[in-house]
């Protein structure tokens, strides 16, 4: 008999399927193939360099030891500085907690919400790890889904439709990854309606809150009012907007008694997040946001021309997709696809298995809408060089046409 057993919660989790499918793409590269790779949702520039010198100059100044469990009081500081600024937003820092990264955020609001007996409305398609980090609370996920139709936003008939008097809390990420989908004001204020008359909480994932493209718009959703602020949770980073996804800086703003909560939490599981990243963000959320501005740019720029070259596959293969009017995701309809040759005489049926054909083929990786709870969807990640673009595009279109 074996001496270890491993928890029900772990047996049934599955691997990120975005980093699975980096995994696969990184295999074949190893082996001398040419892949355009389209898996990993990080801008490809590099950190600003004002960021990398005041990373420097804190390790030089000996910040390298434990800071507070929550993040240093000058970040707190910043990120409420950040919300004034940009969206006359008020907040205090005992209202913030600094975290490692947004994904740990999201994690430690879910666990201090969250447990056996409570649901979680999650509209779909939905980043990947959102079902999976609520279900190892032991919770249950009520998927609500949404339709290209409507550019994959959850209506609040939907959302009231999908509550009970289990439901503690509504994830909703915007602008969302896979989609790109961007809520306007009207629909966002319309759902936070809905949260305000059943007093249900709302995760608010704004991390690619700066990324957002012409004839789209960005609010955050604690902006609608008192009422709805004291019901919203927002998380966010640095990850998408300074391009610091390796710095692993993420934060939430809620009630003081949440915070509190997710701080004794974050004690126990990971001590401070980065002493060294905590200083780097404080020097971008306070210094020149330019370059902020400058990689919106060039992400709408590179939005542009998938967009351009992707509106001939409707007619010509019956690809179908929503714009996506923030992120950096092309998110689209493969299904007309199957059962019919592919390049080399693949026959598939399934967007994991066009996934691992178009891989094998046509040496292009996407990511397989079934992990984002969307059969017969795939994703494109947009944040990469144009030649890279245009390359697995073409080799997308030749698989495509067989």
């Amino acid at each position: 008999m074996s001496a270890y057993r491993l928890s029900a919660a772990v047996q049934t989790l599955k691997p990120s399927a975005t980093l699975a499918a980096a995994a696969k793409a990184k295999e074949l590269k190893s082996k001398g193939v040419t892949v355009y790779d389209f898996t990993l949702g990080e801008p490809d520039f590099i950190t600003p360099a004002h960021i990398r010198q005041a990373a420097v100059a804190a390790m030089e100044a000996g910040q390298t030891h434990y800071t507070p469990s929550g993040g240093i009081p000058e970040l707190k500081k910043a990120v409420c500085g950040l919300y004034k600024r940009d969206y006359s937003l008020d907040f205090t820092p005992a209202q913030v907690l600094i975290s490692n990264g947004a994904k740990h955020s999201i994690h430690n609001v879910i666990a201090s919400l969250c447990g056996p007996g409570d649901e979680v409305i999650i509209p779909a398609p939905y980043w990947v790890s959102y079902s999976a980090l609520v279900e190892l609370t032991g919770a249950t996920a009520v998927i609500v889904e949404t339709t290209e139709a409507s550019g994959f936003v959850m209506s609040p008939e939907q959302f009231r439709a999908a509550i009970t008097p289990k439901t503690r809390l509504l994830m909703l990420n915007n602008p969302s990854n896979p989609t790109g989908a961007a809520y306007t004001a009207a629909q966002l204020e319309a759902l936070a309606r809905v949260a305000v008359e059943n007093n249900v909480l709302v995760l608010s994932d704004e991390i690619y809150e700066k990324l957002v493209y012409a004839g789209a718009e960005f609010r955050s959703f604690a902006s609608f009012g008192p009422d709805v602020a004291a019901l919203t949770i927002i998380v966010s980073g640095v990850s998408k907007a300074y391009a610091m996804t390796g710095w692993r800086i993420g934060w939430t703003i809620g009630p003081v008694e949440i915070i509190k909560a997710m701080d004794n939490l974050q004690s126990q599981e990971t001590s401070n997040p980065c002493s060294i990243s905590q200083y780097a963000s404080v020097a971008a959320l306070e210094g020149p946001q330019t370059s902020v501005e400058e990689m919106r740019q060039e992400f709408e720029r590179r939005r542009n021309y998938v967009m351009g070259r992707m509106r001939p596959w409707r007619e010509r293969f019956g690809v179908t997709f929503a714009e996506p009017g923030g992120a950096f995701y092309a998110f689209f309809n493969v299904s007309s696809a199957f059962g019919k040759p592919l390049q080399g005489g693949k026959v598939v049926t399934n967007a994991t298995d066009f996934c691992t054909a178009l891989l094998e083929e046509a040496h292009v990786a996407l990511v397989t809408g079934d992990a984002f709870g969307a059969p017969g969807y795939v994703r494109l990640s947009f944040a990469t060089s144009m030649d890279v673009l245009k390359a697995g595009l073409d080799g997308i279109e030749a698989f495509l046409a067989g």
